[in-house]
């Protein structure tokens, strides 16, 4: 059964916890978090070479603008190039009609980068939800043929904790589409996050593992991890972020790197897009996100 590594990469400064401190980036720090961010995933590619891995890789369109030799590298190497907006703005900052040209405007220049189309999308913070249910009509029309937005999980900035924790066909106002959850961890009734991020670094690794594992006893399971580039660089410059955010966003970061390791050791990684295309079941849960 596979395993899909994935890694949405944006500059450190565009994170929604500095968007929703109001933190304004001065351009000379902008420029740093761009060249690491540069670094950094270069070093992921390394990583997954290392581990015959391949991995889906959702990427800020305007990375494809300022960094379009990147995004042509991810591809050359065997990796899936999919979009993670235009600039980083969760959807419930725009519009239904914003939200479509944020979109069509990342997936073209991506496609234009990569060579390749550009099928799968990722909201920045997970942010299709119940509220935001009409942007999966706009993701179908535009072209894509999967999301992975919906986090079956309680947060104060995301979730949908009734949603399926296996692949199911999200549906919004009127359009479905193929959704792919990332891996929670089922226990005592409620799912506790377990795909990455800030549960990466601070959970005890057999979390994870047991996250995994749960996802992969359910014949439609299928395990989906998130990681970001800044998350593997432990030197960069720390944003001015209130004591709980500054937690959230920094815990662990020393021991990401070998984590990382580990877990590809284990599992190995596939991308998004070939699971779509050839190990998915005809037959799906449907889920109403506006219901």
């Amino acid at each position: 059964m596979p395993v899909c590594f994935t890694f949405d990469i944006e500059e450190h400064h565009r994170i929604e916890a500095a968007a929703a401190a109001g933190y304004k980036c001065p351009l000379e720090t902008q420029s740093e978090y761009a060249r690491r961010m540069e670094s950094c995933t270069r070093w992921l590619l390394e990583k997954l070479a290392e581990h015959n891995a391949r991995s889906t890789f959702f990427i800020v369109g305007l990375i494809a603008t300022t960094h379009p030799n990147l995004v042509r590298d991810i591809a050359d190497a065997g990796h899936e190039v999919a979009c993670h907006s235009w600039d980083h703005q969760r959807v419930h900052r725009l519009s239904p009609d914003e939200f479509r040209l944020d979109v069509r405007r990342a997936k073209i220049e991506l496609e234009q980068a990569s060579g390749k189309p550009v099928v799968g999308y990722r909201a920045p913070t997970f942010s299709i939800t119940r509220e935001t249910a009409w942007a999966i009509d706009v993701l179908a029309e535009e072209g894509m043929r999967y999301d992975s937005s919906v986090f079956p999980v309680h947060h104060d900035r995301y979730g949908i904790p009734q949603a399926p924790r296996v692949p199911f066909l999200a549906t919004g106002m009127q359009r479905s589409l193929l959704e792919f959850p990332p891996v929670t961890y089922a226990v005592l009734g409620k799912n506790l996050p377990a795909a990455g991020g800030g549960y990466f670094r601070l959970y005890p690794p057999a979390i994870i593992r047991a996250g995994i594992r749960q996802i992969l006893r359910d014949p439609l399971g299928l395990p989906v991890l998130y990681f970001h580039p800044w998350e593997f660089d432990p030197g960069q410059p720390r944003l001015p972020l209130g004591r709980a955010s500054r937690f959230r966003t920094y815990v662990g970061m020393n021991r990401t790197r070998s984590r990382l390791g580990n877990l590809l050791a284990q599992f190995g990684s596939r991308p998004m897009v070939e699971v779509a295309e050839s190990w998915l079941p005809k037959a799906l849960p449907r889920f109403h996100l506006s219901d």
